[in-house]
């Protein structure tokens, strides 16, 4: 394909054959360093909750942590999970705590004082990625099949049955009602409830997407995307020579994670003018080829690292270390009405 045509679907002066040089570069540097993490000692596990490097020490250890104090302590919650639990995603949101592995999917919920797991026995699917819809939650299976788990109830309904692509990565409800279905193959867009689907980007795989004030943001192989038109077109606004890895709506914007092939380390960026241009906000952060994901909770960025988890002023320059991590693995965030939870996954990955 002439590098024109990658250059006038995404409006941007980008050769295709030096993006997908460089995406393929860079994947390779990302999951050749998730072998290579180097082993870090096990943190001391002494108490319920933590400041610091103490953790709650039950049966079931060092899966998922919770804070309800903007990361100043940390109680393990994962008494209940199986031992050994290799987590896949997770997902804290509508009332409901679901941790997907291999093993199946367990959930809890965020209204109870204790978070208690159980096996969710109508779910015999493995699921890859849950995201909030209007009806409920809407999920991902490894199969490539669609679910939507009906509010106030345990009844998961097949969706989508109709779709077929066999690298689906995730799907997206936006704030109009359409639905979009990222996978290796770019993204697909329906205005129908998934009756009809429009190839809306053929280029690289898509696997996040936020939104925000009529903004649309998704990772790619070409970096970070962006379309104002409601999915139909869109634009790279942030290319550093590598993969899109994460993102966030954030106060005043988006949050951003992206490849650096230059330096070979993953930056963190920040937009306030609705993802046009992007600002560097990861002075003092150690560089790293693993930063898993960035979010803002009240006046605080929060960072998962290879370190551990970090947090900065909104505005500073300071990354304070609040919990270290634990062996070779990287805490993913997420927060639900006020409260973080850090999943640990091998490498970040």
């Amino acid at each position: 394909m002439p590098a024109c045509i990658f250059a006038a679907l995404f409006h941007q002066p980008i050769s295709i054959m030096h993006i997908h040089h460089l995406a393929f570069l860079s994947l390779l540097l990302c999951f050749t360093a998730c072998e290579q993490v180097e082993d870090r000692a096990l943190a001391s596990l002494t108490s319920t909750a933590v400041t610091g490097t103490s953790v709650a020490k039950t049966a079931t250890t060092n899966i998922v942590f919770q804070s309800t104090d903007g990361g100043q302590t940390w109680q393990d919650i994962s008494a209940g999970l199986p031992v050994g639990l290799n987590p896949w995603n997770f997902f804290a949101g509508q009332g409901e705590l679901l941790m997907l592995a291999e093993k199946g999917v367990y959930t809890s919920t965020t209204t109870s004082k204790t978070t208690q797991w159980e096996k969710d026995i109508a779910m015999d699917q493995q699921l890859i990625n849950i995201s909030a819809a209007p009806t409920g939650l809407m999920a991902v299976s490894n199969h490539a099949r669609f679910f939507q788990k009906l509010k106030g109830t345990d009844i998961w309904m097949p969706i989508f049955t109709d779709f077929k692509n066999a690298s689906v990565r995730t799907a997206f409800t936006a704030k109009d009602g359409s639905t979009f279905i990222g996978s290796d193959d770019g993204l697909f867009k329906s205005t129908d409830q998934g009756k009809t689907w429009k190839h809306v980007m053929k280029i690289g795989w898509v696997i996040k997407m936020v939104e925000s004030d009529g903004v649309l943001l998704c990772t790619n192989e070409g970096g970070i995307l962006r379309s104002t038109d409601g999915g139909e077109t869109w634009d790279v606004v942030l290319y550093e020579g590598g993969v899109g890895i994460d993102l966030a709506v954030i106060k005043d914007g988006f949050a951003a994670i992206t490849y650096n092939t230059e330096t070979e380390i993953r930056r963190v960026r920040t937009s306030a003018d609705g993802g046009k241009t992007w600002q560097a906000i990861d002075a003092g952060l150690p560089p790293t080829k693993l930063v898993s994901t960035i979010l803002q909770v009240g006046d605080f960025f929060y960072c998962g690292h290879p370190d551990g988890i970090y947090r900065c002023v909104v505005g500073g320059n300071f990354w304070e270390l609040l919990l270290p991590t634990i062996g070779d693995k990287v805490f993913n965030l997420s927060v639900s009405e006020g409260v973080m939870y850090a999943v640990l996954r091998n490498g970040g990955c």
